[in-house]
């Protein structure tokens, strides 16, 4: 896919070199640009990593140009030259810890290779929607590296695109398939990162070269101007969203991305495998939720006694009262069971805001983190909204998930992330991050956290949630539902309202979050409840010590942790291989 695109890549006055050229040239300058000594007084990997995290962030910060096929070849050469650097670093000499880091290192390094390919795969789909970018690109990134410009060529390149484009938007229409509207969809949004750096390169030179601004005003505005009826047209006439129609459309990434993203993630199953796991998981959650309901008088009309949990929730205004008292109870509840240690700091400083109507389309419940992030109506909704809003946020969901959000939850794991090991940021998975604030959700139900059926339903919501997420996003992504197929499961087999459940897929798909970020929760935490299994149940760790070591060793695939934890030989070749759910029917 490289070469095609290289080949298609069009030699520009701006753009002396060649493609081709360049790639290998960054190639070559790869190792010169990052292979400086690391850091001496960190560990050896711990300071590699720093170095190429800090080198990283200087060649992504520069080569930002978006839909530029040169800046993803480049990444991939960076990436890759690293790589080789790391073929250089003696294995055997290292102890646990750094054997870990170079696993991690190399198999982070591998996936953002393989990652610029999956990207430039992308950007060839959308080219036949977008067939004008390349001289825009090309001007842009002759920006970055501050060549002079020539106000003349710039304003003849801009006035010779906006009829070029106009042309192009007069091409497009409705479109007939799902996937038209998929790659719709995408080419608005690349589009509209373009249309801002263009407004970015022009008030660069803008005013401050006055030969600039007198040969390039017009033609900038009219360029501009068919950009943004492009763009529009897309996603309005192709894709069909529009003021009154927003329907969720997302972007499948199949199964063979999907496989590469587990074993990225050092998942040994399946999509298939997953899906079974979470359908074993949903009925057991099932159970409970009927139990519930029979208690308080719903028998087995759950969806019933759901309604009734969320007819509870508090009046306007009262909801950050309400977080704030259920995080003080959810620290008590730790302490008063020396479950795990709180730093003073981290039960003093965290903060909360309040959620805007815009955001609660895409997010529907609060979210969290050293700001917990309060999703409750305002006056200005409308009334539909703010209902489903206040029933959506009733006291006893919320009570099942301040912890989550809070601690021992995200906030507490982003305390400790910024004080331990903190080279190890890089491999940010939410199979750490979104499974530790759901492991410590199903920990809580055993302990009997709930207070009373009522507190139960709450938790079992999220629960079913969990499990719903992992079916309806890997289903997805493998093609066997569409978006609205998902909406309704989650109605149907959650209770989710309508809008909140839009809501939800809406976020699950669009692309703003990876095709695993979904599934991640649920089977993050069977991972950590596995591991206390096996070093707490059964092994001679207090939980103190257990879910201590897990804050302290970083974000890493909970497979690495536990290899960690239990001391055990890690090879250079090793392969993940660890069936935390143990063995299932037919596999």
């Amino acid at each position: 896919m490289v070469s095609e695109q290289r080949t298609r890549h069009e030699r520009l006055p701006s753009e002396p070199i060649p493609s081709g050229m360049l790639y290998v040239l960054f190639a070559l300058l790869a190792p010169a640009l990052t292979l400086a000594d690391p850091d001496p007084t960190l560990a050896p990997m711990a300071g590699l990593i720093e170095r190429y995290r800090a080198d990283l962030g200087s060649v992504s910060r520069f080569h930002d140009t978006p839909m530029s096929i040169q800046d993803l070849e480049r990444a991939e050469a960076f990436n890759q030259g690293w790589l080789d650097r790391l073929d250089s670093v003696d294995f055997q000499t290292l102890d646990v810890d750094n054997r870990a880091d170079y696993l991690l290192l190399r198999e982070h390094l591998r996936f953002e290779v393989d990652q610029a390919e999956y990207e430039l795969a992308q950007l060839a789909e959308i080219e036949p929607l977008a067939p004008f970018t390349k001289p825009l690109v090309a001007m842009l990134s002759a920006h970055r590296r501050m060549e002079p410009i020539e106000p003349r060529d710039a304003a003849e390149t801009l006035s010779n695109l906006a009829p070029r484009i106009a042309e192009a938007t007069e091409a497009l229409a409705k479109a007939d398939t799902e996937r038209d509207r998929v790659l719709a969809r995408r080419a608005a949004i690349k589009l509209d990162r373009l249309a801002w750096s263009l407004r970015r390169w022009y008030n660069f030179y803008s005013g401050y070269d006055p030969m600039f601004s007198w040969w390039c005003e017009k033609p900038y505005d009219a360029c501009a101007t068919a950009l943004r009826k492009h763009s529009e047209k897309l996603r309005e006439t192709v894709a069909g969203i529009t003021a009154s129609e927003d329907p969720v459309i997302g972007d499948p990434v199949g199964r063979d991305v999907l496989l590469r993203m587990l074993q990225h993630e050092m998942i040994a199953y399946s999509p298939e495998e997953l899906i079974e796991i979470a359908e074993r998981e949903y009925a057991w959650c099932l159970e409970q939720m009927l139990q519930a309901s029979r208690e308080i008088g719903f028998g087995d009309d759950w969806k019933a006694a759901l309604e009734h949990v969320r007819d509870q929730h508090v009046e306007p205004g009262e909801q950050p009262s309400m977080i704030a008292e259920m995080a003080h109870e959810a620290v008590e509840f730790l302490e008063a069971r020396d479950l795990i240690t709180v730093p003073e700091i981290a039960k003093q400083t965290w903060r909360m805001s309040m959620m805007s109507p815009e955001r609660q389309k895409v997010s529907p419940y609060f979210l969290g983190g050293e700001t917990i992030i309060v999703s409750y109506p305002t006056a200005g909704m409308e009334h539909d909204d703010k209902l489903a809003s206040m029933r959506g946020n009733n006291r006893h969901f919320s009570r099942a998930v301040v912890h989550h959000e809070l601690i021992p939850g995200h906030h507490l794991q982003r305390f400790m992330l910024d004080r331990y090991r903190t080279h190890r940021n890089l491999f940010y998975t939410p199979f750490w991050i979104e499974g530790w604030a759901l492991y410590w959700e199903m920990h809580l139900w055993d302990l009997d956290f709930a207070n009373g059926p009522e507190d139960r339903i709450g938790m079992l919501f999220w629960r079913m949630h969990r499990c719903a997420r992992i079916i309806f996003s890997l289903r997805f992504h493998l093609g066997e539902i569409t978006a609205a197929e998902a909406v309704d499961y989650l109605v149907e087999n959650v209770g989710h309202m309508r809008r909140n459940a839009t809501a939800e897929v809406r976020r699950s798909v669009n692309g703003d979050y990876p095709p695993l970020y979904q599934a991640a929760y649920m089977l993050g935490g069977l991972q950590i409840r596995a591991m206390r299994e096996e070093m707490v149940v059964n092994g001679d760790m207090t939980d103190r010590q257990f879910h201590d070591a897990i804050l302290r060793h970083g974000c890493i695939p909970i497979e690495m942790l536990r290899l960690i934890l239990r001391d055990e030989p890690i090879e250079r070749d090793y392969t993940p291989a660890w069936r935390f759910a143990g063995e299932l029917p037919g596999s």
